[in-house]
């Protein structure tokens, strides 16, 4: 899952509503449709009528040009399982075409968030990364393929940061030996992305995606991937004001699917336009919700609570919030979902200061560690306020487990994430 947050302090000076320093990130999630045959994948869609424009040559048989790049298209939204299906279609066409292989490996890629690739997928994608080499290709397509190699090789024995500066390196080379091919460009602006440092707060990767991006948004300004990622390198307190134009842009260019939709109100929230983020969360939302996109549909929903919060409309957050009960069977192990289902219940009350509320509410059985944090922290809050410090010491101790939960695990970042919560509560 993507360590792109916003948090709500980065914005508090900004809404009607005096913001309680709630450390609660709304953060950068996309896509969820149908499993693919190896695994559910979170951020996905079902194919969109309006993909975007993308332009890009391949050794592959002149027929299946279009439907590659088709497929490229839906991967530059993060449309995975949509994209999987797009390029098996090709190689079912043309089994000699060595990108339509990596085109498949790259969806089981998934950058900005975590898992990067889910355990049952690295032999999957593996599998079509030795089947693209034993095909090989044009220099440039080598290129693309033996850089993603790295991430699947070795992969029980390298840590994953290490294999992903090692394919960024990679995507580096290969822009820099092909200054005019957009493609390379852009997936190398990704790889920046995905690989800045959250604790750099000069945002260095971020700015070079956006130096890379820039201009070519200007010179192809219907291509999927230029606005995606300039809105993800943007998606900063510092940069925000540059990703106003690309978040303007992105549901424009693939206006079907629910995440071009929501993606732009994470500048919008980043500026304080809770209206726009409205305006995008609610056409996100009910996309999502005719494509049977729970987890794109709860995201949407959890910024547009906190928007309706921002502008004092409690009475319409209230009714996201109904809504969200009404769902059953969430799958709240899944972290997209478990998060906004979490978030959204915590961000009612304690937006509205109601400390009684956030001492009432439950974690979310079956919830990741830094996903439960959320719950207790609110509870710690809200039995501190309510004059119950024993109860609310108790809840310090449920979120120091958390803590140690995850930094057992290694989760460095998302540790850090709970002990603000720690010194917070």
């Amino acid at each position: 899952m993507t360590r792109m947050m916003i948090r709500v302090a980065a914005v508090r000076n900004l809404p009607i509503r005096a913001t309680f320093a709630l450390p609660i990130c709304l953060f950068c999630f996309v896509l969820a449709d149908s499993p693919s045959p190896a695994a559910t994948h979170e951020h996905e869609h079902p194919v969109p009528e309006k993909l975007g424009v993308v332009s890009f040559q391949t050794s592959c048989s002149a027929n299946v040009q279009k439907e590659f790049e088709r497929a490229v298209a839906l991967l530059h939204s993060f449309a995975y399982s949509a994209a999987e299906k797009a390029f098996r279609e090709v190689i079912a066409k043309d089994p000699n075409c060595a990108l339509a292989h990596w085109g498949v490996a790259m969806t089981y890629f998934h950058q900005l968030w975590e898992p990067y690739v889910a355990p049952e997928d690295i032999a999957h994608g593996q599998l079509e990364i030795d089947q693209a080499q034993r095909i090989g290709g044009s220099e440039k397509e080598r290129g693309f393929i033996d850089a993603l190699s790295t991430i699947y090789a070795k992969a029980d024995s390298v840590p994953y940061r290490e294999r992903a500066n090692a394919y960024t390196l990679a995507m580096g080379k290969l822009a820099e030996g092909n200054p005019d091919d957009v493609e390379c460009q852009v997936f190398y602006a990704l790889a920046l992305i995905a690989t800045a440092s959250p604790t750099d707060k000069t945002h260095a990767n971020e700015k070079k995606a956006a130096a890379l991006l820039e201009p070519l948004f200007k010179k192809y300004p219907q291509h999927p991937g230029m606005a995606h990622y300039l809105i993800h390198a943007c998606d900063n307190a510092e940069m925000a004001q540059r990703g106003v134009a690309a978040a303007r842009a992105y549901s424009q260019i693939a206006p079907s699917a629910p995440h071009p939709l929501h993606m732009p109100s994470h500048i919008y929230t980043r500026l304080g336009m809770w209206q726009d983020s409205i305006g995008s969360n609610l056409a996100a939302r009910t996309a999502a919700h005719a494509q049977g996109d729970i987890g794109e549909e709860l995201h949407a929903m959890d910024y547009l609570t906190y928007a309706y919060l921002q502008l004092g409309r409690d009475a319409e957050a209230e009714g996201v919030l109904e809504d969200l009960h009404a769902m059953k069977s969430l799958r709240a192990a899944e972290f997209k979902i478990g998060y906004a289902a979490s978030a959204m219940p915590v961000r009612y009350a304690i937006e509205r200061r109601q400390w009684a509320e956030a001492a009432q509410l439950e974690p979310i059985s079956g919830t990741q560690p830094h996903v439960f944090a959320i719950t207790v922290w609110a509870r710690a809050i809200g039995l501190a306020r309510t004059g119950q410090p024993a109860a609310a010491r108790q809840e310090l101790d449920r979120l120091k487990t958390a803590y140690g939960k995850l930094q057992a695990a290694g989760d460095d970042y998302w540790a850090a994430q709970v002990q603000v919560q720690l010194n917070e509560a």
